[in-house]
């Protein structure tokens, strides 16, 4: 099981990753949205915004998401490493339920390019 730290390092990773990536990844990270990323197994949300291409998490709270972020992910913490370090296939994780995406349709489309 993943720690909290090792999964705020995580998002960290992810949002370096995405402010550093060039083309259409990052025109899709180009996005002003709130997020919320909760992590099922240890019951804690990570609560910020996805802006300027980064993910900026301005707070950590126990419990399911307090506000509806636009975009709001739930996955286990290790499944979170384990994408973020690439041991985890986005998409196979999506299709088998291990990992939650909810946004609009239209912020899915573009969001499908950084995943």
């Amino acid at each position: 099981m993943a720690t909290i730290e090792e999964c705020r390092a995580a998002l960290g990773k992810l949002s370096d990753n995405m402010q550093g990536a060039g083309g259409e990844v990052r025109a899709a990270a180009a996005l002003d949205r709130s997020v919320s990323c909760h992590i099922t197994d240890l019951g804690v949300t990570f609560a910020g915004r996805l802006t300027g291409g980064r993910i900026e998490i301005d707070a950590t709270h126990p419990g399911e998401p307090r506000e509806r972020a636009q975009i709001r992910l739930a996955m286990a913490g290790e499944d979170l490493v384990a994408l973020v370090g690439g041991g985890l296939n986005f998409a196979t994780a999506w299709g088998s339920g291990r990992v939650r995406l909810e946004a609009s349709l239209l912020d899915l489309f573009r969001l499908r390019k950084l995943l």
